[in-house]
């Protein structure tokens, strides 16, 4: 018997759609979102934030799941009908490159309490629902992680990255390139039609990038503060494209007079063009006073810095992992993108829940994969899901993998083939997170 299992029996799981006020349902709803508040260390809520909270898992079609005591409780404890450990699906697309579109599980508000840890409760959750998810025919999961050590076990691997960056305004401050259209400042309520129809376009055009949830649009907004109120502090810029037609957006606050230098905080950045992102940034570079912007969620290989003729004005921290992705059927998920170059490599994928693993022939040509089954055959890369998870839309290369000592490949080019196959048309970035 595996560590936790015996503890099994005193839970019951239950999955269920949220509920709005008003509708059978809801005080359980209410019950599971202060849970997952608690499980973030969040402070209590307001009933206004969690009937608002209620309204964004309904628009999104979430499944909430929780894992609640048997029987009888500790006096003074919370009571039975509060979940011991949370766990939300939805499903959105994700852009596996050249502007392909495939549908993808998501995985969202896991917490566990603390005095129901070491139980299997996480194992339990994750391993059904990943197999429901396969029985339903979605052939790739993913997730953002607060912790970096807790999904690589489940078959997660890191696809993408970003950072936090500082960037020094003023004088200094300057791009070497010219920027087109034009950015003009505008009411953040705008952006409640205007943000999902921008965003859309740059899903389609970015590897790696995730589509956004009903809470994104009400952020930008200005609809959806920390606290679930209207965000006050809130401004927002467009940017124009040369057909007058809004191409990209941003949103910032001002962090203060009593902090110095005096410096604003990007809340989103989305722009559908290279040029609309450049002059996004030409504009936050000349706001009067402000002499420092912060970007909390900036891409690892940024074109800012080479648009600028003193890169130095940006101070950058080390790339974070961002989307986690999990292969849950390798056949579909390698048919179903394209290719940067052709070729043919068997991969014998190894994962440790059973999902997915199998040796595979994979044949490229025209950029187009088909995928067969290849027992017995001598593999060129022998790679965990996870890894396989990693360089599914080129976030990461094979060689570096390679080098990590996380695959293994028969010859030295082996990783090289993998990687000129698996390259995306340009670099892979997510920017929602979920």
């Amino acid at each position: 018997m595996a560590q936790g299992d015996q503890h099994m029996g005193d839970y019951e799981v239950r999955r269920f759609r949220a509920a709005l006020p008003g509708e059978d349902g809801y005080d359980q709803t209410r019950a599971w979102i202060r849970a997952v508040g608690a499980g973030f260390y969040e402070k209590r809520r307001s009933d206004e934030y969690v009937a608002k909270s209620a309204g964004s898992l309904v628009a999104d079609r979430r499944e909430i799941t929780g894992a609640y005591q048997k029987g009888p409780v500790p006096a003074g404890t919370l009571g039975p009908d509060v979940p011991v450990a949370t766990f939300a699906t939805f499903r959105k697309t994700l852009n596996v490159g050249y502007g392909v579109l495939v549908p993808a599980h998501l995985i969202t508000a896991v917490t566990v309490r603390p005095s129901h840890r070491r139980r299997g409760l996480l194992r339990r959750l994750m391993s059904e629902d990943l197999t429901r998810a396969k029985n339903d025919g979605v052939a790739v999961a993913a997730l953002t992680a607060s912790e970096a050590s807790i999904y690589r076990r489940f078959g997660f691997g890191v696809a993408t990255a970003e950072r936090r960056i500082t960037v020094t305004t003023g004088a200094r401050f300057r791009l070497a390139v010219p920027t087109d259209g034009r950015v003009e400042s505008a009411d953040p309520a705008v952006l409640l039609e205007l943000a999902p129809r921008i965003f859309a376009r740059v899903h389609r055009a970015t590897p790696g990038s995730i589509d956004r949830q009903e809470r994104y649009r009400l952020a930008a907004g200005g609809q959806w503060d920390r606290d679930g109120g209207e965000d006050a502090a809130l401004r927002a810029a467009l940017h124009f494209g040369p057909d007058g037609e809004p191409d990209g957006y941003v949103t910032y606050a001002f962090r203060g007079w009593e902090h110095e230098p005096y410096t604003i905080d990007v809340s989103d950045l989305v722009a559908a063009t290279p040029e609309a992102y450049l002059a996004l940034w030409d504009f936050l570079g000349s706001l009067d006073l402000i002499r420092r912007v912060s970007w909390a969620a900036a891409p690892v290989d940024d074109p800012l810095a080479w648009a600028l003729e003193d890169p130095r004005v940006i101070h950058a921290e080390a790339g974070q992992d961002m989307l986690w992705l999990r292969i849950l059927d390798v056949p579909a998920a390698i048919a179903a993108r394209r290719y940067g170059a052709d070729g043919e490599l068997v991969l014998d994928v190894v994962d440790g829940l059973g999902l997915a693993g199998g040796r595979f022939r994979v044949r490229v040509e025209g950029g187009i994969a088909a995928v067969s089954n290849a027992d017995g055959a001598p593999a060129d890369l022998t790679v965990d899901v996870a890894e396989l998870g990693s360089m599914y839309v080129g976030g990461v290369r094979a060689t570096t993998l390679g080098e990590a000592g996380r695959i293994a490949q028969a010859d030295p080019g082996a990783a090289l083939a993998a990687e000129r196959m698996f390259a995306v048309e340009r670099p892979a970035h997510c920017s929602t997170h979920f």
